[in-house]
């Protein structure tokens, strides 16, 4: 089960160490993807363009472009400006989203492909790049969804989003902002912060929001 709401999510400001602009977003991008898949947390699929007219805001559309190749071929961002919207020529891409899937383990061990298990995304604009990692599902905290414990599958996923964090803050040279709260969790500096048991030895039920 996916939240609609993340379960947690860090924020890199990156404009004291790197340049603004849609080359340097990729780079980052494809540094954060590179650990990532060492955990087999993330495969890129996918570019969503948003694309922004100065003094106007958002356009209300967003291009996708397939990935192919490394995010950081010289070759894609040639490809992301030549999705522009036809219908907006002096339109310019402020944020990028980059759709993935990645693998997840149950009880048993087994892995599972799911589809954005990690929503990761980079900006692009004049103040310099940020990036974004969100997490919506319940494998990474010590209570599922329904409230009911899951140490098994915790064990299995939580610290391998914990190392991935760790090698993001590595790569990029930046200690994230911790996101704000959410009905679904908590972010902590590595991970999902547990909520209190109730007598029972459960956790609280989320269903009602999902």
């Amino acid at each position: 089960m996916r939240a609609p709401k993340e379960c947690g999510s860090w924020f890199w400001d990156l404009g004291e160490v790197t340049p603004p602009g849609l080359q340097s977003a990729l780079r980052i991008a494809a540094r954060m993807v590179e650990v990532l898949n060492r955990f087999d947390l993330f495969t890129p699929v996918s570019l969503d363009c948003k694309w922004y007219v100065r003094g106007s805001g958002f356009t209300g559309t967003m291009s996708r472009v397939f990935v192919f190749t490394p995010l950081d071929d010289p070759s894609l961002p040639d490809k992301v400006l030549g999705s522009q919207p036809a219908s907006f020529p002096d339109s310019k891409i402020n944020s990028l989203q980059i759709v993935g899937s990645g693998t997840w383990f149950d009880t048993e061990g087994k892995a599972h492909q799911e589809p954005r298990l990690v929503d990761l995304s980079v900006t692009t604009g004049s103040y310099g790049p940020t990036a974004t990692l969100s997490v919506h599902h319940d494998i990474w905290g010590s209570f599922d969804f329904f409230g009911r414990p899951h140490h098994e599958v915790q064990a299995r996923n939580a610290p391998r989003l914990a190392g991935a964090l760790k090698g993001i803050n590595t790569v990029l040279g930046v200690a994230p902002e911790l996101g704000e709260p959410s009905y679904f969790g908590v972010a902590t500096e590595f991970g999902i912060a547990a909520p209190d048991a109730d007598e029972d030895g459960l956790g609280p039920n989320l269903t009602d929001k999902l």
